[in-house]
């Protein structure tokens, strides 16, 4: 017998249950469903009344699977009893473990705003999932200090898609560890006038792949570093007017010559590299080419930007050698000489 509840509420409480409590190892037999019915819902339902709200949940679209044993009833005939319920999820628990480690290594996202993501991920599973994620509880604070942030990138993605101008003001840290907006050599607050056209996260940041008014080269810019976003009327420059972009963008190919995303000229590096790092050197650049094998080393060849290489360069300085351009392979030298300089007494001690 249902109680005096309306009927109605019975097929919401019973899809309810099947979102917290079933999955493929937590499957519900419709005894369990109506135990659960009436202790956490105050709603007595017979077997027939489930038995048919399961029915009408899967006329509706929603993916209930469920297995069929046959028995024999009290007369001895043949019936087919249905069981193991359970709510057949859009994501799985693995997949759902993807998405919620990305957010907790994503450092361009708030600690706070990314708790919410989180829990919003968790809700998509059943409680079990929930409680093998606890330790989701403990994330890190150190993230971005801009609450702007998804604010920012709803203003970009309309920018992007109606080929339109923003305007925005850049924050930078200050001594004291605040971030405070960029200004200019006049000490008044800097704005900038900005034409958008991709937004890509790197190296656990969200850039925003841009052109800067009336600069002609590519630039980029932090989207957590970003406050104070307008949209404007103005159209957008067309990309084909940007240097570096006037094939259009590429996105690989872009990310793997800004390994840093600087902004500047990309330039062709030939350097050669210790065997032992070659997962490090695919993993940064990607399109790369390689050949003068020896027992110990590798050359390559890239197209990278310029300021990226140096600072790579002097990273991974103890496995790697800049060849050319001899420009660059001079600069590099000098920065080590005087890198060495700062720690010779403790060489000598």
């Amino acid at each position: 017998m249902e109680s005096a509840q309306p009927k109605k509420l019975l097929i919401m409480n019973i899809l309810d249950i099947l979102k917290r409590y079933s999955d493929p190892e937590h499957r519900l037999s419709q005894r369990q469903i109506g135990e659960i019915l009436e202790r956490e819902y105050g709603m007595k339902a017979d077997r027939k009344s489930i038995r048919r709200n399961l029915a009408d949940l899967i006329s509706a679209g929603y993916e209930l699977e469920y297995s069929e044993t046959v028995r024999k009833n009290r007369r001895g005939e043949e019936e087919t009893l249905l069981t193991g319920w359970y709510l057949d999820r859009t994501f799985t628990d693995s997949e759902l473990r993807l998405l919620i480690d990305g957010l907790l290594f994503s450092r361009h996202i708030p600690a706070g705003q990314r708790r919410a993501l989180v829990k919003k991920l968790e809700g998509l599973s059943s409680q079990y999932f929930r409680a093998r994620t606890g330790y989701i509880r403990t994330l890190p604070a150190d993230a971005a200090d801009n609450r702007q942030l998804f604010y920012t990138i709803e203003v970009l993605d309309e920018a992007i898609q109606k080929g339109r101008q923003v305007a925005f003001r850049y924050l930078e840290y200050g001594a004291e560890g605040r971030l405070h907006p960029r200004k200019n050599r006049k000490g008044e607050v800097r704005e900038y006038l900005i034409n958008p056209y991709q937004m890509a996260a790197v190296n656990g940041r969200y850039y925003l792949i841009c052109n800067y008014d009336p600069y002609e080269e590519v630039s980029h810019y932090r989207l957590d570093r970003i406050a104070d976003i307008r949209l404007l009327d103005t159209p957008a420059k067309d990309r084909a007017r940007v240097q570096g972009l006037e094939q259009g963008l590429c996105l690989p190919r872009h990310m793997a010559e800004h390994i840093y995303l600087f902004s500047g000229e990309a330039v062709r590096v030939t350097f050669r590299f210790a065997k032992l790092i070659l997962n490090d050197v695919m993993d940064w650049f990607g399109e790369i080419r390689l050949f003068g094998e020896t027992e110990d080393t590798i050359d390559a060849e890239v197209t990278v930007n310029r300021e990226a290489m140096l600072c790579w360069a002097m990273q991974y300085g103890r496995y790697v050698e800049v060849l050319s351009p001899a420009d660059l392979r001079k600069e590099l030298g000098q920065a080590f000489r005087e890198a060495a300089l700062r720690y010779e007494d403790a060489v000598l001690a």
